[in-house]
């Protein structure tokens, strides 16, 4: 056999080790464990964070824009007073 071979003969017969023993569903187990842990945590994506931090971030900007507007109604007001 050429050493490549023998490389992927091992590498194959440890890959089917590795599937066969109690670590892959201790794995398997903990991942189930932690995916059912957030999604009762009520978590959200990075993505989903930034998008709303821009939708805020533009609300407050034209938050602002209305103060400032009503301020200068109510000062016209004002001066007609």
């Amino acid at each position: 056999m050429k050493p490549n071979e023998i490389l992927q003969d091992m590498q194959a017969k440890v890959s089917d080790l590795l599937k066969q023993s109690p670590a892959k569903d201790i794995e398997r187990n903990v991942k189930s464990l932690l995916n059912q842990g957030f999604n009762r945590l009520d978590l959200v994506t990075r993505e989903e964070f930034d998008i709303q931090a821009q939708v805020l971030a533009r609300t407050r900007e034209k938050l602002e824009a209305l103060e400032k507007r009503v301020a200068e109604l109510e000062g016209e007001r004002h001066a007609q007073d």
